[in-house]
């Protein structure tokens, strides 16, 4: 049998819901996404916790909530340990996500379900990966290797690439084909028969228009409402499709010459962009090219001011300005308030750039357009005053005295403990000293012996200075003064926290923005209120699809393309996923499935493939042969069991003797350089190679199919002469095993 393969969606299937799948490859569980809404309902996640203690590592694919949102709540209180895999922008666009998303929800509510702290613990171990890396598993994984390559979705999107024994299992879910100004397009072209192809059918029944006349609607609908005197509103995520709209509008902006002020507002908006700038090697090759010639960096945003709260927005008033605000459900965050101060003026535009997600009030919106009314929920966190502060005060000084008489009750019984156990010891009393210098030091921070009772001398209760043991602090010197101990300058674990708040884990150079910092540093006592009120929302709303996705005439063209052996769908509505499941399975030989949520479908390959083992006798009678960068031999064998494995064994008749073999594809280019290094002198003619005045070397067949024996062949013309056996000799020496 193949390689052992199973899938199970824990999320994510026949619906729009968040992302998250396990696959389990010959036993080793991957937990493949681990999304979350912006609802952040602990009940979506039940089937997760199920599994989540069992899973042996996770593999993230995009940062955004609807990918990986759920990942510190399942750290934290799921039992989820297993390492985590990521590209670089994954992890660090991802961290600043999590950051804008906990920020927006703790401006609003005593939001608990995770902390910053968690956040930094969740990224601090994320391992991270270049595309196109192998990267082996070990332990449970051994043999297993897992690569990342291009998905073209968001940026450091990712197509996982899992393979054993041979057999590739790819995971590609929202990816897009097309090339756009940041991103290329995907890889997935470039795979050929996997054994399992699992993808989604977010698309499968929509269909795009050409990217140039969209990116004209898009910017000539801002245009007329801001030249009509109205604002323009766009519900955008944190660090995912928001770039790109970025580049669209300073394209336009700087073409049209407009003078519109332009807002990118998050909590998280100078590090994103400032992260941004530094990843122009994962960007489109249109944007690395450019930047090597004239050094300028794309995200050097000269029309669009980055902003961290909305003091800059009320500055303006009801001038005309464009804002993009996350987050894009109009949930929480920035574009929640932006959306209710807007909404009752006609005159403003709110438009969508991608679908809302299920139950949010942005899907509503653009399921039941306006005119009507909506209710709202308004929050915002202020500082405790008046007889409500005096009442926290007094509360949290009545926890105070009762943590100090705990503490006093536990350490009056430790003593009695520790006097009675020594009362009953018959062996003689000893005081190490050394040891309990040791112990002094370790408990001090700034220096100097704090002196401690040692087992066996305790004190009377009521005794308020105990005298011994104690020791002179005495200095330790040496030719350059007094010799330094680090430990007392260790920083403090309560230290420490602090300054985890002010930025991320893993040495990340970027801070939150100052008003973030300050807003959670802020040790005054606050509470949060609210008030529910109906809004007529009487502005045009829009939505244009800028979410970075093929369509589906594309999806069906690439998965025709790839010919997977096995194909599994996920991630799309119920008729999206039927209408891609039967078309697959008309269309062509695949074998398709579709499971539901916390449904197991075994997708292991119909292919029979054995390990075996090559005997140490077989291999000392192999004689290598170095072609290049490998060593290349014929080996003839039988088939036998030793220590009940398989085991490659010598045949036990002699074999046949075998053909000259070209190994590779011969470029005659690389052929010339490699003659003209001999000392031979070597010219291009007619498509072949003049060596010296005599002799012509030919390829002939089809150059396209690389390796083939079959359709390539390598001719020498020429006379017997000492030049032509000399050519000969090279030719077979770099290119064919005989």
């Amino acid at each position: 049998m193949g390689t052992s393969v199973q899938v199970m969606p824990l999320s994510g299937a026949y619906g729009e819901g968040p992302l998250c799948y396990l696959l389990a490859v010959d036993g080793f569980r991957f937990l493949l996404d681990c999304g979350w809404t912006d609802h952040c309902d602990p009940a979506l996640l039940q089937p997760l916790a199920r599994v989540a203690p069992t899973i042996d590592a996770v593999l993230l694919s995009h940062p955004d909530m609807m990918h990986l949102g759920a990942l510190p709540y399942a750290i934290k209180h799921l039992g989820l340990s297993a390492p985590v895999y990521a590209t670089e922008p994954v992890f660090r666009l991802g961290l600043l996500t999590m950051y804008d998303y906990f920020l927006s929800r703790w401006q609003v509510a005593d939001f608990d379900l995770f902390s910053l702290d968690d956040i930094d613990a969740t990224f601090q171990n994320v391992v991270r990966l270049k595309y196109s890396q192998n990267h082996l598993l070990n332990d449970k994984g051994e043999g297993i290797v897992i690569a990342p390559h291009v998905s073209g979705h968001l940026l450091g999107g990712t197509v996982w690439k899992i393979t054993k024994d041979g057999e590739d299992v790819v995971y590609a879910v929202d990816f897009n084909h097309r090339k756009e100004r940041h991103l290329n397009g995907t890889a997935l072209g470039s795979f050929v028969r996997p054994a399992v192809l699992i993808t989604d059918a977010y698309n499968a029944l929509n269909n795009q228009v050409y990217k140039r006349q969209q990116d004209q609607d898009f910017i000539d609908s801002m245009v007329k409402v801001l030249s009509s005197g109205g604002s323009v509103l766009l519900p955008v995520d944190t660090a995912g499709r928001v770039l790109e709209l970025l580049l669209i509008m300073e394209q336009y902006w700087a073409q049209r010459h407009l003078v519109y002020p332009i807002y990118f507002l998050t909590n998280v908006s100078t590090s994103t962009v400032d992260f941004v700038k530094s990843f122009l090697e994962w960007m489109s090759d249109s944007i690395s090219k450019s930047f090597e010639h004239t050094r300028d960096n794309a995200f050097l945003l000269r029309h669009v001011s980055l902003i961290i709260n909305k003091e800059e927005l009320e500055k303006l008033g009801d001038a005309p300005k464009v804002v993009l605000a996350s987050m894009s459900s109009l949930e929480v965050g920035f574009s929640h308030d932006i959306f209710v101060e807007m909404a009752n003026e006609a005159k403003n535009l709110v438009l969508f750039t991608e679908k809302g997600q299920f139950g949010t009030l942005a899907r509503m919106l653009q399921v039941d357009p306006p005119p009507k009314a909506v209710k709202v929920t308004m929050s915002k966190r202020v500082p405790l005053v008046g007889d409500e502060l005096k009442a926290y005060e007094e509360e949290q000084e009545r926890i105070k005295k009762e943590e100090v008489l705990k503490a006093s009750i536990s350490k009056e019984k430790e003593l009695k403990a520790s006097h009675e156990s020594n009362a009953k010891a018959s062996d003689p009393m000893v005081v190490d000293a050394s040891s309990s210098r040791k112990s002094s030091n370790a408990g001090s921070h700034v220096g100097g012996n704090v002196d401690i009772l040692i087992d066996g001398f305790v004190s009377p209760v009521t005794s308020i200075a105990p005298m011994f043991p104690f020791f002179e602090n005495t200095a330790d010197w040496d030719d350059f003064g007094e010799v330094i101990n680090p430990d007392d300058y260790m920083m403090k674990q309560d230290e420490m926290d602090n300054n985890m708040m002010l930025g991320a884990g893993d040495g990340m150079d970027g801070k939150l923005d100052e008003s973030s910092a300050r807003l959670l540093l802020d040790s005054a006592p606050s509470k949060v209120i609210s008030n529910e009120m109906t809004v007529q929302v009487k502005c045009s709303l829009a939505y244009m699809d800028f979410e970075g996705r093929s369509d589906g005439r594309s999806v069906k063209s690439v998965i025709a393309h790839v010919a997977p052996l096995k194909l599994v769908l996920v991630h799309g509505s119920a008729e999206a996923t039927e209408h891609l499941k039967m078309h697959c399975a008309k269309n062509s030989d695949l074998h398709v499935y579709a499971p539901q949520i916390e449904e197991t479908i075994d997708v292991t390959s119909d292919l029979c493939a054995y390990k075996v083992q090559l005997s140490e006798k077989l291999m000392s009678n192999v004689l290598s042969k170095k072609l290049g960068e490998h060593e290349i031999a014929w080996v003839d064998s039988g088939v036998g069991k030793v220590d009940e494995k398989l085991t490659l064994l010598p045949p036990s008749s002699t074999p046949a003797a075998h053909k000259s073999v070209l190994v590779g594809d011969l470029k005659l280019a690389d052929f010339k350089q490699f003659l003209a290094n001999k000392g031979l002198q070597v010219e291009f003619a007619g498509g072949a190679l003049r060596c010296g005045e005599y002799i012509t070397v030919r390829k002939i067949g089809d150059s396209n199919q690389k390796g083939s024996t079959g359709s390539q062949q390598i001719v020498v013309e020429g006379p017997l002469c000492e030049d032509y056996y000399k050519i000969r000799e090279l030719l077979y020496s770099q290119f064919f095993l005989l």
